[in-house]
């Protein structure tokens, strides 16, 4: 395995490679023995693929003569190592491209990375916080005698950069002779929030100029215009005022940071307990930024005692002079010649405490407060406690139904108040007050919640089911709910941790086969909820059984009941005859029915039908149409398999499946959300109807919070809410599952031919000639959709996008390259599954590849019927002939076992790594025991490989998921989208 490395020089990330006990790239006296700088065949390939070769002189240890290798841990004993000039072949990388690496770094199986590249890693995520939190600013500098715009980091705690500059591992400053820590620390950060700006911030940054504007644009609009975009050199005209621009932005820069080795600092004081409760102060004064326990009053100052640094005096004015415009209350202190302090009242300290102190922090004051002001707020607490049956000591059972004696109470933290002290709470009003010895905030909506409280019933009883809906709906931003004390069952599923504090359920009797332990708890899980009568999502990772234990559990609940009613599964079709054999095969004694095609029961026959089965079996399509009869008939549950087809809540689909009533219900999907977290309300409603309240309420509380502001306490608010109704399991996890073979992922880059070349770029001048003429927003988004899928048609093949059935062979880089893969895997013994979104061109692939391999190629896509479709499968699950197996991707993605292949080719990209992810793990699944090698074609000098390069940039810079299908392309600039399109020289083969 090669061990990466990184250096920073000549204001870039540089990578290079160690191959330890192999010969390295290049040989001499003076080069590095097991260096290289060739990643062909990993997966850091794709990033150093356009990266300029350069060679560096790095200063490494050596001993006797040889550099160590960062695997070895210490020389040999008596041996001291030496710094040592060595020559290394290195990739220098472009400033995206080394984001783009840095976030990958985590996720690479196949490369090891040292501890100089990790450290790069993390500034990169460093670099990414500050920006998520606007703590950059814009500068004007000059590089290579170039005027350049760049985003630098700002506020940032020079303790901490000193910290991050005394962590930095030797080997990232080895190049030019070894460089000091704390400058290529400022290079390397600077460079990198530069780098996650420019991915982020809209592109241009101003307007255009209004039609008949004369001359270039001032100096301030080139600027700002270089701040955006892949170029910063800001454009000179004669007569710029470069210096006195510049020295403007750096005026601004110091004004919006800690002004060297001393900072102004605000401490709030609370009053003496015995003493008047308004007497609160905020004392000013002086810390050191290198040690901030160096603490000098302001008043210290004034009286001259602070020697140490004669200019104290001016350094504490000119901070609370910058301090002035994020906390005015400051003005009334500053009258006099030497402040000291700012008197307020228990407003004012409650102000400062929640808005002040917060933005002076981040600006990089100092900001001292008492040490209750990180204790938890006033909120609510639910007791609740199981009502014993008249004669008995405990109750017989539990179910929603069941009666609990329940309390709410205010409390702080885990203590709740008494009556005398919410009595005075309420008499006070006041934002901060003082209970039990130490002072607790109050906020005005706080305040009126307390009050409420206190007028509402607070004692009593209520359903188990009540509950449940308290304890998910109670709270808010004004009283949070601090915690559910509960006993039995109840205290198990508000826990979030039922699954682990359950007992597993022993595979039961009459089920074929054996449940792993993860199953296992799986089954008692989804006992323990329908024992509730709630319903549950099962999200575990595709691949791992959900629907075996399902089935598991129809045969439990018999065992004990065997005149419960049945269950309805609701499947996509593809699934239908899947159900059918797993049943078969693990469950031969239920009794199945599918209610599916022109000759399906309806009416009496079908309740006669349902109540002679133990599962009916129906699919999305057939449920939406006979929602009304199945409606009719009593269901103990209704079970959807890969729910994320509810995912949008106001479809004819959703609504009918959401209309069918059952006892309980259970929700199957590995992936509960896609792409909005609308998605996971959508899906609970299925499961848990009114849980989450209505849609509009749960975006406004949840949805827009965290996906638009990243908003914390939102997202941990969700989970707690929506915790104890998802279980959640994943198969990289070797405690849930540790025989599952490895999955590696593979870019493949083909070349166009000249014939797709001449078509790409005809097609892209026409699309780019149309945009410009476009009227309207839609009309735009319509051309660049319509022209993204004829681009993708033509690095498919040009007769697939003619249409005009001409051959095949020799005229498409990709399917030559798909060819070979395929030869390989026929003459290898093993098997492939091949994805296409496009059903045409896997009807022309089909015959064309049985021909050129000499053996059968299945072909499967949306319009095969279900009883082909099964036996598609079974023929190439159970059969050795048929190798190769084309699937239409958005037909196949989901619910297909096809285990005997080893090998997957995603032929055409989807851009969403999750449709992709589901189409792979049709084979990457529970029963694969071989390792998965995943292939994605990508046509090179293409939109492929740039849309691919966006994508992981996307990934590695904000975290953010490409919506479904193309659409997020549609939002580019015609510079951007040109950009995208554009073909390279070194797209056609030679």
């Amino acid at each position: 395995m090669l061990i990466a490395h990184a250096v920073w020089h000549g204001g870039a990330l540089c990578l290079w490679a160690e191959r330890p006990g192999g010969p390295g790239g290049a040989d001499g006296p003076r080069w590095h023995p097991c260096a290289t700088a060739d990643f062909d065949g990993t997966s850091y390939a794709p990033f150093t693929a356009d990266a300029p070769p350069i060679t560096l002189d790095l200063l490494l240890p050596t001993v006797t003569g040889r550099p160590l290798l960062s695997s070895e841990a210490s020389p040999e004993a008596g041996a001291e190592p030496r710094l040592q000039s060595w020559r290394v072949p290195a990739r220098a990388l472009a400033p995206l491209t080394a984001m783009a690496l840095l976030g990958h770094t985590e996720r690479a199986a196949d490369v090891a990375a040292g501890d100089d590249l990790r450290f790069f890693a993390l500034l990169a995520g460093i670099a990414a916080q500050l920006v998520r939190q606007g703590r950059v600013l814009p500068a004007l500098l000059r590089e290579d005698g170039e005027a350049v715009a760049r985003w630098r980091p700002a506020l940032v705690d020079p303790a901490f950069i000193q910290a991050l500059a005394a962590a930095m591992p030797p080997a990232c400053r080895a190049a030019d002779g070894g460089r000091p820590a704390g400058r290529v620390l400022g290079e390397a950060l600077g460079c990198l929030t530069d780098t996650v700006v420019r991915g982020v911030v809209p592109h241009p940054l101003l307007p255009p100029r209004r039609g008949g504007a004369a001359g270039p644009p001032p100096l301030a609009e080139r600027w700002a215009s270089a701040l955006t975009g892949p170029d910063p050199r800001v454009l000179r005209e004669p007569g710029d005022d470069l210096d006195g621009l510049s020295a403007e932005l750096a005026a601004w820069a110091a004004s919006a940071g800690p002004p060297g080795p001393l900072r102004t600092c605000f401490r709030l004081i609370e009053p003496d307990p015995a003493g008047d409760r308004d007497a609160w102060r905020i004392e000013f004064a002086l810390q050191s930024t290198e040690d901030p326990s160096l603490y000098v009053p302001a008043a210290t100052v004034w009286a001259g005692g602070a020697p140490f640094l004669p200019e104290a005096a001016e350094a504490l004015l000119s901070g609370l002079g910058r301090a002035l415009r994020l906390f005015p209350e400051l003005a009334a202190a500053l009258r006099g010649p030497a402040p000291a302090e700012l008197r307020t009242d228990v407003t004012g300290a409650f102000r400062f405490l929640r808005r002040s102190a917060p933005l002076l922090a981040a600006a990089g004051f100092g900001v001292l407060l008492p040490r209750w002001g990180d204790r938890p707020r006033l909120g609510l607490k639910l007791t609740a406690r199981t009502r014993p049956e008249p004669g008995a000591v405990t109750s017989s059972g539990f179910d929603l139904g069941t009666l609990l004696d329940f309390r709410w109470d205010l409390a702080i933290g885990d203590q709740p108040l008494t009556e005398e002290e919410l009595t005075e709470l309420a008499r006070l009003k006041a934002p901060l007050v003082r209970l039990r010895g130490r002072w607790v905030e109050l906020d005005e909506a706080q305040l009126e919640a307390a009050l409420d409280f206190l007028r509402r019933p607070r004692t009593g009883a209520m359903s188990a089911g009540q509950v449940v809906r308290a304890a998910v709906h109670a709270g808010g931003d004004a009283l949070p709910l601090l915690g559910v004390d509960a006993d039995g069952p109840l205290a198990d599923l508000l826990s979030g941790q039922a699954e682990r504090r359950l007992t597993p359920i022993a595979t039961p009797e009459g089920f074929k086969g054996t449940l792993r332990p993860y199953q296992e708890r799986g089954l008692a899980w989804l006992a323990f909820m329908s024992s509730l009568g709630l319903g549950a999502i099962q999200a575990d990772d595709m691949g791992l059984g959900k629907g075996v234990v399902t089935l598991a559990l129809l045969v439990h609940e018999r065992l004990h009941n065997p005149d419960v009613a049945p269950t309805l599964a609701v499947l996509p079709m593809s699934l239908v005859g899947n159900w059918q054999r797993e049943a078969a095969r693990f469950t031969p004694g239920l009794r199945v029915h599918v209610h599916h095609g022109g000759g399906r029961h309806r009416g009496k026959a079908l309740a006669e039908a349902a109540a002679r089965a133990d599962l009916v079996l129906t699919t999305y399509g057939t449920a939406a149409r006979d929602a009304a009869l199945l409606a009719g008939i009593t269901w103990e549950r209704v079970v959807c398999d890969e729910a994320q087809a509810l995912k949008n809540s106001g479809t004819l689909q959703a609504r009918a499946v959401r209309s069918i009533p059952a006892r309980t219900r259970i929700a199957l999907t590995g992936t509960p959300v896609e792409n909005h977290l609308t998605e996971l309300w959508s899906i609970m409603e299925f499961a848990n109807p009114g849980l989450l309240g209505p849609r509009r309420v749960f975006r406004e509380r949840f949805a827009v919070p965290i996906e638009e502001r990243g908003d914390r306490r939102a997202l941990a608010e969700l989970r707690r809410i929506t915790g104890p109704f998802i279980l959640r399991r994943l198969k990289t996890d070797s405690a849930i599952i540790s025989d599952l073979p490895d999955k590696q992922e593979i870019k493949v880059y083909c070349n166009l031919t000249a014939e797709q070349a001449s078509l790409y770029q005809a097609t892209v001048d026409d699309m780019l000639a149309q945009i410009a003429e476009a009227g309207s927003s839609a009309a735009r988004r319509g051309l660049v959709l319509a022209t993204m899928a004829r681009l993708k048609q033509v690095c498919n093949h040009p007769a697939q996008l003619l249409r005009d059935g001409s051959r095949l062979a020799g005229r498409s880089g990709k399917l030559e390259r798909l060819e070979e893969i395929c030869a390989q895997v026929v003459e290898r013994g093993e098997k492939a599954l091949a994805f296409t979104q496009y059903a045409e061109f896997g009807a022309m692939l089909q015959p064309y590849l049985a021909a050129r391999l000499g053996c059968p190629v299945l072909w499967l896509h949306g319009g095969t019927p279900r009883r082909v479709r099964d036996e598609l499968v079974r023929r190439f699950q159970e059969e050795a002939e048929p190798a190769v197996f084309l699937l239409s991707l958005k037909a196949a993605g989901t619910g297909l076992t096809l285990t005997a292949a080893n090998h997957v080719v995603h032929i055409d990209r989807w851009w969403n790594p999750a449709v992709e992810d589901q189409a792979t793990d049709r084979a990457f699944r529970i029963g694969q025991t071989r390792d998965v090698q995943v292939r994605k074609l990508i046509c090179v000098g293409t939109l492929e490989e740039r849309v691919e390069e966006m994508i992981e940039r996307k990934k590695a810079l904000a975290g953010s998921v490409v919506a479904t299908g193309e659409d997020w392309l549609t939002r580019l600039s015609v510079a951007e989208l040109r950009e995208v399109l554009r073909l390279s020289p070194e797209a056609v083969s030679g």
